[in-house]
């Protein structure tokens, strides 16, 4: 039977447009939102290899598209699509950590030792995980949560690394208390921020804060860029960064 592409289209709408309100780790006050119609038309398009035999999203989805279009987070996860915000990567774990790591200039894992926390083993496997470096992932930690994983902020975010309840599920995390999900969890967010804007550490943060939507409407290129339109963010995003970057030198040895 043929499908209607419009037609498929209004359905997806309905079904994802209550489960994309909430796409950032830790500020459930963003404004972010998502072009349905642009992003649909690019899911929905005339190319055959868009959709696979199931009619799911498959490998063959352009992921430079989507990463225009769904730029306020996760709905590449929620469709269970293949897609990888880092256009030039690869569906191989490994070839991402290397991409990402290439953008930081870090090495696919820290090159140097950090300060030991009470997690240390589940971030260290994050990090090798995802290509960031354990300095970094320790000082989002400090700075969403003192290392507490029961913490709840007034937004609703939750945990070590602050998921919000829409970006936990996500990320495949089903309980946001749990250490090892958390962490797991929210170190992949970052990467993907990382990812997405370019290795540039402070959008990252920023993104991981207000959300990559509030970030890509300024228009910039890079953390330079960035923080010359810093007061077009919210203030605390603002003090997010600086607090993160005092706190990561404190776990660089």
């Amino acid at each position: 039977m043929q499908i209607d592409p419009r037609a498929s289209r209004q359905l997806l709408e309905l079904q994802l447009s209550n489960s994309l309100n909430e796409t950032n780790a830790s500020d459930g006050n963003s404004a972010s939102t998502v072009d349905f119609a642009s992003m649909m038309d690019g899911l929905l398009g005339t190319n055959s290899n868009t959709l696979n035999n199931t009619g799911t999203v498959g490998e063959d989805v352009n992921s430079a598209a989507i990463s225009k279009r769904s730029s306020d987070g996760l709905l590449w996860l929620q469709l269970g699509s293949m897609y990888n915000p880092d256009t030039s990567s690869v569906s191989s774990s490994n070839s991402n950590v290397v991409s990402l790591s290439s953008l930081l200039n870090t090495g696919a894992v820290d090159s140097g030792a950090s300060v030991p926390t009470d997690f240390e083993s589940l971030i260290a496997s994050a990090s090798t995980k995802y290509g960031v470096p354990e300095s970094l992932i320790k000082a989002v930690i400090d700075t969403e949560s003192g290392f507490n994983p029961n913490v709840v902020s007034s937004a609703g975010a939750k945990g070590l690394m602050q998921l919000m309840d829409g970006t936990a599920a996500g990320l495949g995390v089903s309980n946001a208390y749990d250490p090892a999900q958390n962490i797991d969890g929210g170190t992949k967010y970052l990467s993907l921020q990382l990812q997405r804007f370019g290795g540039e550490v402070k959008m990252a943060l920023a993104a991981y804060n207000a959300g990559p939507g509030r970030v890509s409407s300024l228009g910039v290129s890079s953390d330079a860029e960035l923080m010359s339109v810093l007061n077009r963010l919210p203030l605390e995003t603002q003090a997010y960064i600086s607090k993160v970057e005092k706190a990561q030198s404190k776990y660089t040895v």
